[in-house]
């Protein structure tokens, strides 16, 4: 082989590595991104979950002097939102605001069938209060799953497999209004 030729390989090959580590790197920052956009997805739906913790011992009370027979979903009420607010983020969290939000249907339900209460002027602006927010927490929710989902899927795709776990990419849970069993 020439001088010549062996500089042209050379060089063909410093350009090959040299797209390789590019690209590389793109996929790397791409696989950023999802993690960050996951984290910004939950904590949209925190700042959501947090604004109704607030507002469910007010309902509570405001419901406790009607709703006697019912105590004991109230106190699986106040258990639960203190659950949620001690566990932190992950499937264990997930689940109880799951529960959480059940319990609130729940509660609402059944306040229906005390006419008193719902013509109480506090109980009806907490209960609209806790409506609007799980409707935005509904909304929220689908983008955190979307999210989620192209995290998960990103984490098992070739060649992104090869460089998830050096992003920080790990495996997240979709939340669910009930509990879904997880595949692994």
């Amino acid at each position: 082989m020439t001088l010549a030729w062996l500089a042209v390989v050379a060089m063909a090959l410093a350009l090959l590595m040299a797209a390789a580590v590019a690209y590389a790197v793109s996929l790397y920052n791409a696989l950023i991104q999802v993690k960050h956009q996951v984290d910004q997805a939950w904590s949209n739906i925190d700042v959501l979950l947090k604004q109704r913790h607030d507002e469910l011992p007010k309902l509570v009370d405001a419901a406790q002097a009607y709703m006697g027979h019912e105590r004991s979903l109230l106190e699986k009420l106040t258990a639960l939102r203190a659950r949620a607010a001690t566990t932190g983020q992950g499937e264990d969290r997930l689940a109880t605001e799951a529960a959480l939000t059940q319990s609130v249907s729940q509660l609402l339900a059944v306040a229906e069938s005390y006419p008193q209460l719902r013509a109480n002027e506090v109980f009806a602006a907490l209960l609209q209060r806790i409506s609007a927010l799980e409707e935005q927490i509904a909304h929220r929710r689908e983008y955190y799953n979307a999210a989620v989902n192209i995290n998960n899927v990103r984490m098992e795709q070739f060649p992104e497999v090869l460089l998830s776990t050096m992003a920080g990419l790990v495996r997240q849970p979709l939340f669910a209004t009930t509990a879904v069993p997880t595949q692994h």
